[in-house]
């Protein structure tokens, strides 16, 4: 059996910007702490919530060493390294292990795409370059590919490949993935709002965009799931559910920034192109906020 990286809820963590684009690390500290301190099981930077893509090979390095540090081995660091281009991904997968991290997410190809053989080929040839584990993925919405269960057990067969977040929402798909692979692949689920159902039928955790600012209580919900407290955890997801589908009123990560501001958590600008949100969504966002006592 294959080693597990984490279990329960990891934070997809934002990178904070100051006013001049710059990055802010002593936010970023702060940041690291506050999950710590409320639980969070693992941390996952460079990630889509982090805006990797607009990130320096330089600035990646530099986040992951810096998270690694504070995070003093706490919790796993689990670090993004994917990219359309599988020698870019080997690039920045070396990078990430440099700095120390614990695990890699590899999100599949995207724009030019491949066909499932090419997910296989892209994945055992990084595999062959690094001796971290391995989490791959898939996120067809923004990549416009989707691994298919078939694909998964082959991959599961890589001995580095331990893991998947998986985000394309089919629960079939998810059911089929679980017959094929049985022990030698871990499940993580890519959805906040389906955290618990994915729980319910083996997934060992979420990452989540939720836990930046609800962290103790994305955690209580996996908690719940793997104590098989499985009613509990509905119950947790339902009561969760309008603040989770706000952080997604506009591309992520822009609401969950925005939230962070009103909290106090001010992780600053965003690169383009992303851009601030419409007035109508800060309002919601912030009544959201108050009806579930994060803001007064």
């Amino acid at each position: 059996m294959k080693h597990t990286v984490f279990k329960g809820s990891a934070c997809a963590i934002v990178t904070p910007f100051t006013k001049d684009g710059k990055i802010d690390y002593p936010t970023l500290k702060k940041q690291v702490e506050f999950q710590i301190e409320n639980g969070t099981d693992a941390l996952v930077v460079c990630g889509t919530t982090g805006e990797a893509s607009v990130l320096s090979n330089r600035e990646h390095r530099q986040v992951i060493r810096a998270v690694v540090k504070y995070a003093e081995k706490r919790v796993p660091v689990i670090a993004g390294s994917g990219s359309n281009s599988t020698e870019k991904a080997v690039k920045l997968s070396n990078s990430a292990e440099a700095a120390g991290a614990d695990a890699l997410l590899i999100v599949t190809p995207y724009y030019n795409k491949c066909s499932q053989d090419g997910l296989i080929k892209h994945y055992s040839f990084i595999s062959e370059r690094t001796c971290l584990p391995i989490i791959v993925y898939n996120v067809p919405s923004r990549t416009g590919v989707d691994i298919k269960p078939e694909t998964y057990k082959e991959l599961a067969e890589i001995r580095n490949i331990i893991a998947t977040k998986e985000a394309n929402s089919n629960i079939s798909a998810l059911m089929k993935t679980l017959s094929l692979c049985r022990n030698k692949l871990d499940i993580y689920c890519g959805n906040d709002d389906q955290a618990a159902a994915f729980m319910a039928m083996g997934a060992k955790g979420v990452i989540s965009v939720l836990a930046n600012i609800m962290p103790k209580e994305m955690h209580k919900l996996a908690k719940l799931c793997s104590e098989g407290k499985i009613k509990e955890s509905v119950e947790r997801q339902l009561e969760l559910l309008n603040v989770t589908n706000t952080m997604f009123c506009d591309i992520n990560p822009i609401p969950v920034k925005y939230a962070m501001s009103v909290m106090g958590l001010d992780s600053g600008v965003y690169r383009l192109p992303l851009s601030d949100t419409s007035e109508f969504n800060k309002k919601h966002i912030r009544d959201v906020l108050k009806e579930h006592k994060l803001i007064s």
